[in-house]
């Protein structure tokens, strides 16, 4: 059985693998409230993700060892949460990843399951590319995902958010033996901040502009529902919207096997016809 997980392999069949063009799946997730309903480790679905898509794509794909902690400093005030402070995100993540560089293994894939992630993601590869004149991309698994899929599914794209969809499908689809269905709660209504009507963690409006506010995820609402609507929730539904991530992640690892992580700017042809395994 072909592995994927480099957990799972020994240095000898690693070195063996990888003699072969190979992109390797970096995945990030966190460790935080999901609504009353959801296990708080989410970065469960990104390894499990990864897993399904380096599958999907064939040899050429393997999955490192996933970061389970991410930062959402809004997320401190709910218990059994653990948040890396953004300089210690960014110092792990640029250790990990140069793990890998120093072996000349240079078509990675940051598979980020945790929004907030990706500014500080953003700040590490700038700093790889500035140092190591290497490129390295990554994706945010949950925008991979349309409203058109959504409004298909749900009937309504406004369920995306934290505490709906599409984690609270996912998870019951991949782990549903750690969903709570019945506790799932309606969202209480919106408060007001400094005498403002508060829009999200990052704020409130004024007069229809956005006042920026250090606010906390319980200011927004007490069981971490920020957004979304998880009432329509189901397995099925998640089975959908994790192949939909798995599909195009594979298109995107084959694809990838024809960059150059140090010459980026190739001609566009180079990815019309990605190596198939």
């Amino acid at each position: 059985m072909t592995k994927h997980r480099i957990a799972d392999m020994t240095a000898a069949e690693f070195a063996a693998r990888t003699q072969e063009p190979t992109v390797i799946l970096v995945p990030l997730g966190s460790q935080e409230v999901q609504g009353p309903h959801c296990p708080m480790g989410d970065y469960q679905l990104a390894e499990r993700l990864a897993v399904m898509a380096a599958k999907d794509a064939g040899p050429c794909a393997l999955v490192a060892p996933g970061l389970p902690f991410g930062y959402a400093d809004f997320f401190r005030d709910v218990a059994g949460g653990m948040q890396l402070r953004p300089e210690t995100f960014k110092a792990v993540l640029r250790d990990m990843l140069d793990s890998l560089l120093d072996h000349d293994l240079n078509r990675l894939l940051i598979f980020n399951g945790h929004t907030t992630n990706a500014s500080l993601i953003s700040q590490v590869v700038r700093d790889i590319r500035r140092d190591r004149g290497i490129m390295v991309p990554s994706l945010d698994i949950w925008k991979t995902i349309p409203d058109s899929l959504l409004e298909t599914l749900f009937g309504d794209a406004t369920v995306r958010g934290h505490g709906g969809e599409p984690i609270s499908s996912v998870a019951l689809h991949l782990y549903p033996e750690q969903c709570r269905l019945d506790l799932r709660t309606a969202k209480t209504p919106r408060k007001t901040a400094l005498g403002f009507p508060v829009r999200g963690v990052s704020g409130a409006t004024f007069e229809g502009i956005a006042l920026n506010l250090p606010l906390n995820a319980t200011d927004i609402d007490e069981n971490g529902l920020l957004s979304g609507l998880a009432a329509l929730a189901s397995a099925q539904h998640g089975e959908k919207l994790a192949q939909h991530i798995v599909s195009i992640t594979a298109r995107l690892i084959r694809s990838l096997l024809n960059a150059d992580p140090k010459n980026p700017f190739m001609p566009e042809a180079s990815h019309l016809d990605p190596l198939s395994y």
